[in-house]
């Protein structure tokens, strides 16, 4: 990356080590790594930026592999000034950097009941990139508007129909990042919202490595749900089922493990290299292939290049 790149007010650092930023601790160097101040900084680095230059939005990293080579790009770190969580009326906005569970809690003080965003991993902006969900209930479900900034710098407004949510996914363009999401919930009892969230709360921990370093579910679903990621249970299928049925609950390969509490999980048992978690994924793949003539999609992004 030869060109010079814009001011900023925000932080801008070059050769940032992404490992330390994902929550399986693997990863190589971003070109680099910006922390813009506030909506307009991240505006103006955007437009001046040269078009050629790929960036690349990253959350709180919690469903995210970086290759040991690192990202030829500049990566853009959400961080304190989009953090922000307001209530107005049965409606919550909030910061794309917003803690989901923080959301969750939140809305749940107001009355609202957003109560499956409190056990998913991750912020706000990566909720609404991926559609998450959980107990049936999904973001596109209770999505209003989201605020994003263009690759050229505009601030735009997208709607449900804009970003046409599928299961897991949303048609967010490349290079765009989101800043702000409006999400709207029916209303419940703020002591029944809190009570059914600590009972989710507990059936996660008992059921998930949350102990452990992963980044969620690996694979998606195979099958079973709609356009808008509502699940179908006269056709659903589970992705730890098939991985069991082939035999792959608790393999290794170095340092990667697919959790023995839940196979659906890849964890760092502790010094694993982002090439073995990906490796260990595909030969899953395979395996699961093997057996059932299933293919599992990841679901954990991977992006970057293998280290040379």
């Amino acid at each position: 990356m030869s060109a010079p790149l814009p001011d900023v007010r925000g932080r801008l650092r070059q050769g940032q080590l992404l490992s330390a930023l994902t929550w399986l601790r693997v990863g190589g160097p971003a070109d680099w790594l910006f922390s813009p101040a506030d909506v307009d900084d991240l505006a103006a680095f955007l437009a001046a930026l040269d078009r050629d230059v790929s960036v690349f939005p990253m959350g709180v990293g919690s469903n995210l592999i970086v290759r040991d080579g690192g990202l030829r790009a500049v990566v853009i770190k959400m961080g304190r000034g989009f953090n922000h969580i307001e209530i107005d009326g049965p409606r919550v906005r909030a910061g794309v950097a917003a803690l989901d569970a923080h959301v969750a809690r939140k809305a749940a003080d107001a009355g609202i009941d957003l109560t499956f965003l409190r056990t998913i991993p991750g912020a706000i902006g990566g909720a609404v990139k991926m559609n998450a969900g959980c107990y049936g209930r999904y973001l596109a479900d209770v999505f209003v508007s989201a605020k994003a900034v263009t690759r050229e710098g505009a601030l735009v407004t997208l709607t449900a129909q804009d970003l046409e949510f599928a299961y897991r996914q949303s048609a967010l363009p490349e290079g765009w990042v989101l800043v702000e999401a409006t999400l709207e919930g029916p209303a419940g009892v703020p002591e029944e919202l809190h009570a059914r969230m600590a009972e989710q709360l507990a059936k996660r921990d008992a059921t998930q490595p949350t102990k452990e370093r992963s980044a969620g579910s690996t694979f998606r679903n195979p099958a079973g749900y709609s356009s808008t990621g509502q699940a179908d249970d006269s056709h659903a299928l589970k992705a730890w089922k098939v991985i069991d049925d082939a035999g792959m609950r608790g393999a290794r390969l170095g340092g990667a493990q697919m959790s023995e509490m839940h196979s659906n999980f890849m964890i760092n048992t502790g010094d694993a290299s982002a090439a073995e978690l990906e490796a260990l994924g595909e030969a899953v793949r395979k395996k699961v292939y093997e057996n059932s003539g299933i293919t599992l999609e990841w679901e954990i992004m991977r992006v970057g290049e293998p280290a040379p």
